[in-house]
């Protein structure tokens, strides 16, 4: 009985030993996934991040550089000066690229981050003379936009481009009649007899209205003055050139606006000699993209969104070119 036991135990033992191995491999395997996966969420989040992929475009030999300006120009906007004047600068400083191309899709923006870009161009022009900087429309190029392309060195657009719109705005609403029929009085207290300059909720006042005049026709003389600088003879200027109409593309080209036709491709090809393209643009980090998705998700579920597109306009006055 003794002896018949013995191998009973001996087995027992021996499952016993061959199971704790399997779990012990189990743990190893789960140890080395759980490292591979670790690394690889690293990898994903210092690329989108940025910091790994675009140093290696020094190492790509003789190309054209690209950065795209899309949307409306404004400090919060990936068109904002910050991220457009960043990505120009790493274009022009790569050794390896032989000619620059701001690609435009754009109805305008701020005056302000719109000259900051078209100042910036100039620097560069005249930093890396030996690097030309063009600009190539898409379906826009207005207003603001166009304040941009005007410190390149060319612009090509398609015949159907819409170009121009050189003229300066303010908007806002008045609401002074509704209230009244409501019977809602506005109670303003302000230290300054025109703190409350432009205030959508009270009459507005003739010598207010007279100095926003004058304000926005410096500002448009501003902008003339960046077209005819960066156009100079190949302008003809016409009655209407400066009143904010926009041309076609085709339009454009026979008025001095612009001064071919031309993709980036095209351009990168036949124009700089360098087809090869890198894209400089500068992309929204991580961070910016979780509170993008935060914002959006929140403003969706509270109504912010709502109150921010509708009523912040209606309380406000902005300068814009477009």
């Amino acid at each position: 009985m003794a002896q018949q036991q013995i191998p009973e135990r001996e087995s027992l033992e021996h499952l016993a030993a061959s199971y704790i191995l399997e779990l012990r491999r189990a743990r190893r395997w789960g140890i080395f996934f759980r490292v591979v996966t670790l690394l690889i969420l690293v990898f994903l989040i210092l690329v989108i991040l940025g910091w790994i992929g675009r140093a290696g475009t020094r190492g790509i030999g003789e190309h054209t550089a690209l950065v795209q300006l899309n949307g409306e120009i404004s400090a919060d906007s990936p068109a904002s000066a910050d991220r457009i004047i960043k990505a120009l600068d790493n274009a022009f400083e790569d050794p390896n690229s032989k000619g620059v191309i701001l690609r435009i899709n754009s109805p305008g923006g701020s005056p302000v981050q719109a000259g900051e870009i078209n100042d910036e161009m100039w620097r560069l022009r005249k930093k890396y003379p030996q690097k030309p900087l063009y600009v190539v429309v898409d379906d826009m190029c207005a207003s603001g936009g166009y304040y941009v392309a005007v410190a390149a060195d060319k612009i090509f657009v398609n015949k159907a481009s819409l170009v121009g719109s050189i003229g300066v705005l303010m908007d806002g609403f008045g609401f002074t009649g509704i209230m009244k029929k409501v019977g809602v009085e506005r109670r303003l207290l302000t230290a300054g007899s025109h703190k409350g300059f432009l205030d959508s909720f009270s009459p507005m006042k003739p010598d207010e209205k007279a100095y926003a005049e004058k304000m926005l026709e410096q500002v448009h003389q501003q902008f003339i003055q960046a077209v005819r600088k960066g156009r100079g003879t190949r302008l003809h200027e016409t009655p209407e050139m400066f009143s904010g109409l926009v041309w076609s593309g085709a339009s454009a080209v026979k008025l001095g606006l612009a001064d071919g036709f031309g993709s980036v491709d095209s351009v990168a090809r036949n124009v700089i000699g360098a087809p090869s393209i890198v894209d400089y643009t500068q992309q929204q980090g991580l961070v910016e993209r979780i509170a993008d998705r935060i914002g959006t998700s929140f403003g969706q579920s509270f109504g912010t969104q709502f109150i921010k597109s509708w009523i912040s306009p209606l309380t406000q006055s902005s300068m814009h070119f477009n």
